[in-house]
């Protein structure tokens, strides 16, 4: 894989886990920080879909920038 095509992954991958938190976040209702009373809930449906589809996508951006740093040259 080329330096290229990782650089071009990444910032797909970045601007996808931007428009997903920012998707989470506007679905919440209350803002940025949320209220107490929201903390504290359980996640169902598409925001648990959503949640767990952040994760990975982070964990596939960490990767993409190990192998950006270590393999290409």
């Amino acid at each position: 894989m080329s330096n290229t095509v990782v650089n071009i992954l990444q910032i797909v991958v970045s601007l996808l886990v931007i428009a997903i938190i920012l998707v989470q976040v506007k679905g919440q209702g209350s803002g940025l920080f949320g209220s107490a009373e929201g903390s504290f809930r359980t996640r169902r449906g598409l925001e648990l879909t959503l949640f767990r589809f952040t994760i990975f996508l982070v964990i596939v951006f960490i990767g993409l920038s190990i192998v950006s740093v270590r393999y290409i040259r």
